[in-house]
């Protein structure tokens, strides 16, 4: 009987779910989150989605929250856009109502672990897998080893300082909400059709992630850094002007050879989430 691991993503707007087997994902469910649900509604959601793709070859259970994690004991705390979910010890809940080993980790170093295991990045010493969605989400691989650092709270840049506020709000969809009333699908279906508003704001979009990745450059030299979430599916509208940026980076030498492309690889947050019971077994 071929095993089989879930691999499950919690981000801001929804859970997703992969049914993992030999590194492929062979099945994928997604639920919405009700960002006014209470902490037990959003809880039971997550058990019904995990219990609907629950079969007898699933031997462990992985998942990405976004939040700061403590590993060994599977706490996840202050977790972003989830109402009530300030402490909750996720392993031992989801352990006791399923009664297999799981494990936890932010949801942008399961998204780095993934696309570094997955992805074509195995020649990379310094790998930062950079997750654009309703925030900023970066996950730091250093020679070959996922970096947690204190409770997986590592690589948070999208919480630094910046402008009036800090840096996701400039380079998550708060950005296109929040400044322009509009989702960023909705200004990239425009820039399709050669809208000039949303090519000028996703050229405005691509200057602030410019600067964030200057930023990571500075604290990381990185030699690849791979870009997914949502928001990175419009990478040709904002490609250029986040290139522009780096031309005011100190060291050029430095990232003669640095690669950022947008990730090829189907499901990577969710490869990474099961691949953390691999880690552990």
């Amino acid at each position: 009987m071929e095993e089989e691991y879930l691999g499950v993503d919690i981000g801001g707007t929804t859970i997703n779910l992969g049914v993992i087997q030999n590194n492929l994902i062979k099945k994928e469910d997604t639920i919405l989150i009700n960002k006014d649900a209470s902490k037990e509604e959003t809880l039971q959601s997550l058990y019904q989605l995990i219990h609907e793709n629950l079969t007898t070859r699933v031997v462990g259970i992985g998942v990405g929250v976004p939040a700061v994690v403590d590993p060994v004991k599977g706490i996840v705390y202050d977790v972003q856009n989830i109402k009530g979910w300030k402490e909750v010890n996720l392993k031992l809940l989801l352990e006791l109502e399923f009664n297999l080993p799981v494990f936890i980790n932010n949801d942008a170093n399961c998204f780095a672990l993934g696309e570094f295991m997955y992805g074509k990045n195995k020649s990379s010493n310094s790998f930062i897998g950079l997750s654009l969605g309703t925030g900023l989400g970066m996950g730091i691989v250093i020679n070959n080893t996922l970096y947690n650092g204190v409770l997986c709270g590592a690589g948070e840049i999208g919480m630094l300082s910046y402008k009036d506020g800090i840096v996701e709000h400039y380079t998550g969809s708060f950005f296109f909400t929040d400044y322009y009333n509009e989702t960023a699908k909705s200004l990239a279906e425009k820039a399709e059709k050669g809208d000039e508003k949303a090519l000028n704001v996703f050229n405005e979009y691509g200057k602030h992630l410019g600067e964030a990745i200057k930023s990571i450059l500075y604290m990381y030299a990185p030699d690849k850094i791979i870009l997914g979430g949502s928001i990175s599916k419009a990478f040709p509208f904002f490609k250029e002007s986040m290139f522009n940026i780096l031309t005011g980076y100190a060291y050029q030498k430095q990232i003669e050879n640095l690669i950022i492309d947008v990730s090829k690889t189907k499901g990577s947050a969710l490869l990474g989430a099961a691949s953390l019971c691999l880690q552990n077994k």
